[in-house]
């Protein structure tokens, strides 16, 4: 039986697990993919405190060894139920393991969002990607389209300009919504060309593999093609809470529904991170919100 039992081990899970084991507690964390969460994949990240630049692989690398030095327990399984009992409750996993906990602390994070066309599940791995520092080097020499214009899209799109002979960044509104520090930087590359109020209609394959996309103008209704070797999609994030939702509320767009003091309506169970309802997603305030949780979880052991 442990103290505290976190789900997902990304910036929120990892801070509600150093909380925690400094209180004393004992303290498993649960991930079904690879800690550190969205952060991991990032090549640059220049907005966390105390690191004028650092990788995001870097970041969350250092997250894990400070929670496993201070003595958390770490599973890597996927979490598929959460049963209230009568000492806590029953963590259960896709691979049949069943954990059991005093709290749990929901952190689970979000998941790439996907532009839901014909063929795009087919084409994930083979043609279509997320992570440009995971598969950018697969296109060296090749021709590339960046969907999305946030920050996500930039970083992604600045480090695939490094590589690929050409990057075009597809936009579906009128300008670029990243910051200014990166759409400067993206100036300079002669390589990237950024298509505005345009967005993708549809994907080409021949024997299989990705060879163009179509493209439609938001302002004339024009249809266009463009050859490409593989497309990176940056298009946002949506949650997967949806397994959780009898003991945390969600809001209509499937984050939970919890204030800033990370609690739900169940007694004992705790919400932190991107998969919360909030105004800002970023590590600072997914660390902030593990914090919070983790301090609640500890007085509500202590009471």
């Amino acid at each position: 039986m442990y103290d505290i039992i976190i789900v997902g081990g990304g910036p929120a899970g990892l801070t509600a697990a150093v909380y925690g084991l400094r209180a004393g507690k004992t303290v498993l964390i649960i991930e079904k993919n690879g800690f550190g969460g969205q952060i991991a994949f990032s090549p640059k990240v220049e907005n966390i405190p105390g690191f004028a630049t650092i990788s995001g692989a870097e970041f969350a690398e250092k997250f894990v060894d400070q929670a496993m030095n201070l003595g958390a327990d770490v599973e890597l399984e996927n979490v598929t139920t959460v049963e209230k009992t009568a000492e806590g409750f029953a963590v259960s996993t896709e691979e049949g393991s069943c954990f059991n906990g005093r709290t749990v602390i929901l952190a689970v994070g979000v998941k790439h969002r996907t532009l839901g066309l014909p063929g795009e599940e087919e084409l994930i791995g083979n043609g279509i990607s997320f992570c440009a520092v995971c598969d950018g080097a697969f296109y060296t020499g090749q021709q590339v389209a960046m969907i999305g214009g946030g920050n996500s899209a930039l970083q992604e799109a600045l480090l695939l300009s490094e590589v690929c002979e050409k990057v075009t960044i597809v936009q579906n509104l009128a300008f670029l919504t990243g910051e200014k520090k990166l759409t400067d930087a993206l100036a300079q590359k002669k390589n990237v060309e950024i298509l505005y109020s345009t967005l993708v209609a549809g994907y080409n394959t021949r024997e299989g593999n990705l060879v163009s996309i179509d493209l439609r103008n938001d302002l004339t209704g024009a249809i266009s093609r463009l050859q490409v070797d593989g497309v990176f999609l940056a298009v946002g994030l949506q949650p997967e809470n949806d397994a959780f939702a009898s003991l945390a509320k969600l809001n209509d767009w499937g984050y939970f529904d919890s204030d800033e003091g990370c609690t739900t309506q169940t007694q004992g169970l705790f919400v932190a991170g991107d998969c919360r309802s909030k105004h800002i997603r970023q590590v600072v305030t997914a660390s902030a919100d593990g914090a919070i949780a983790a301090m609640a979880a500890c007085r509500f052991l202590d009471r």
